[in-house]
């Protein structure tokens, strides 16, 4: 990991929301550093140690699934990842997290950000409500991967990277991604969802844009995901 100082100490959900008296600790403990394309920054099942903010840049959020990879969500500018190691019983990240690009973070020490949540309220209450909505997604992801088609699957999937990334000035959804991220991301094999894509592009749903990916028809694509 390559060291980096720069934050402006108010992009991140704990700067943000923590006591303006508070703010030099945090000062005082992060730590910066940058992480490189496809660097692992977290490993599952390695002793937990901290939280991460991204700064800038992406971060995929994955698991082991079987003998696949799972990517269970993204975190970009401001968001927090490693929190799910976080617990009395919990001494291991049940999480791995990996850079998508070149991506800018922010550490903060498993002790300090304990002691942070104790005295600033607010942060306290909006990552249990981060955790409430975490645990939502969780539970809706199981029922489609269980239930849904991959071509209903992969409908939500784009319709998602659209929400969280919008669109760049060609309209197409702003983060480049790999085929086989976007299948770890639907819960598929590279194989289907690359079949799944063209059957889809087929139907005028979507179009390519070199990497990227335009979806000219949300109405059809967001119909998908009710078959």
């Amino acid at each position: 990991m390559k060291k980096h100082t720069s934050c402006d100490m108010q992009s991140c959900l704990m700067c943000q929301l923590a006591l303006k008296e508070w703010k030099p600790a945090i000062d005082a403990h992060k730590k910066n550093f940058k992480a490189k394309k496809g660097e692992q920054i977290i490993t599952e099942g390695e002793p937990v140690h901290g939280v991460y903010f991204v700064t800038s840049g992406n971060v995929k959020v994955h698991k082991k699934w079987g003998d696949k990879e799972l990517i269970l969500r993204f975190a970009n500018q401001g968001k927090i990842f490693g929190h799910r190691g976080l617990g009395s019983k919990s001494s291991v990240y049940p999480i791995s997290a990996t850079a998508l690009e070149e991506t800018t973070i922010c550490f903060i020490d498993l002790e300090f950000f304990m002691a942070t949540l104790k005295v600033n309220h607010d942060l306290a209450f909006n990552l249990m409500m981060f955790y409430a909505d975490e645990l939502q997604e969780s539970e809706k992801r199981m029922r489609n991967l269980a239930l849904m088609s991959v071509k209903s699957r992969l409908a939500v999937a784009l319709l998602n990277l659209k929400a969280q990334f919008g669109v760049d000035v060609n309209g197409s959804i702003d983060v480049d991604m790999s085929r086989q991220d976007l299948a770890a991301y639907s819960g598929a094999t590279y194989e289907t969802v690359f079949r799944t894509m063209n059957d889809i592009m087929q139907e005028n749903l979507i179009t390519l844009n070199g990497k990227r990916i335009c979806i000219v028809n949300e109405e059809g694509l967001t119909h998908l995901t009710s078959e």
